[in-house]
């Protein structure tokens, strides 16, 4: 059936690494390490936010703007009742909230510029300031 034919060896992954294998030097094992830690450097450096200054909380209608240099507990009221903030040097939250799903307690402790905890239901938002928000703007 395959009187004249010649076969040809069937390529596999090992033999297709070796022939990769006998083209690098080892400089370029060095390169792409250096590149590697370099990405690794960027990602923990360049793309976490700054460290939050400030806090602003809003519930209806009035703002409460205050530093986070020391910690305290704020009781704010809303149309459902009071939703509980705690700050406390560098980081705050919501540790209560008389909302029926708790989205804004389950949000944990804020440690980020810019980032925001939204108690819709009770009309409380509580967001951090700071010089390195990760982001321009927020649309809720």
């Amino acid at each position: 059936m395959l009187d004249g034919a010649k076969l040809m060896p069937h390529s596999t992954s090992t033999g297709t690494w070796r022939a990769w294998r006998k083209l690098l030097r080892p400089g370029d094992c060095g390169v792409a390490l250096a590149g590697l830690a370099v990405c690794v450097v960027a990602g923990f450096g360049l793309w976490r936010g700054g460290a939050p200054d400030g806090v602003i909380v809003r519930a209806s209608g009035q703002v409460f703007v205050d530093d986070l240099s020391r910690s305290r507990r704020l009781e704010v009221s809303g149309p459902l009742g009071v939703t509980v903030i705690e700050i406390e040097p560098g980081r705050a939250r919501v540790a209560s909230d008389p909302g029926p799903r708790q989205y804004c307690v389950r949000q944990g402790w804020l440690a980020r510029a810019g980032a925001v905890a939204i108690c819709a239901p009770n009309e409380v938002s509580l967001m951090l300031t700071g010089r390195g928000v990760d982001y321009d703007s927020l649309s809720y």
